[in-house]
């Protein structure tokens, strides 16, 4: 059974993890890696948030070990590292994605969350998870996605996700500032 985002609270911060730290306001929010030690401060709306995607790519299917992941896309400007910037590790590589562009991910060291994914193709920008994201309520109001990527690669048992724009080649999102 699933619930109307009217039947959760306007903040939703359920025990998630090793913090209990997260906030929101209308115009900001925090994401925090799974232990508690790493947390990011970012922009709920433009120009800060760049957009917001679910992207079914199979780079995205390794590296989340699940079938798809749940991003949303911070200019680096507006994107504030709270605290254990020195508590992440940067694995990259360049044979991703049909881009070829190389693309760096951002684990906390202690826990293992992905914070976030940087592409030397779209320089200036971060690529946050939205599972990071401290106020779950914002999952489904300002964070819900407005993109689907790469559904070629997206598995049969999953249907697509209601209410956004389906793109076959992953060429629909915005990667301008």
């Amino acid at each position: 059974m699933t619930t109307s985002p009217a039947d959760k609270p306007k903040s939703y911060f359920p025990l998630a993890g090793g913090g209990n730290d997260g906030w929101s306001t209308e115009d900001e929010a925090t994401a925090t890696c799974f232990c508690s030690a790493v947390q990011l401060k970012f922009p709920t709306q433009g120009p800060g948030l760049v957009n917001k995607f679910v992207c079914n790519c199979s780079d995205c299917h390794k590296i989340t070990a699940s079938m798809f992941a749940s991003n949303f896309t911070i200019a680096d400007t507006h994107l504030t590292h709270v605290r254990g910037r020195e508590n992440l590790t940067a694995y990259g590589q360049s044979r991703t994605i049909a881009t070829g562009s190389t693309m760096t991910n951002y684990f906390c060291k202690t826990c293992g969350t992905l914070m976030y994914r940087v592409s030397s193709g779209s320089p200036g920008m971060s690529i946050l998870r939205i599972g990071t994201v401290d106020d779950f309520a914002l999952h489904e109001t300002k964070l819900k996605p407005s993109v689907e990527q790469f559904i070629k690669t997206r598995v049969g048992w999953l249907h697509g996700v209601e209410g956004t724009v389906a793109d076959n080649e992953g060429t629909v999102v915005s990667w301008k500032l």
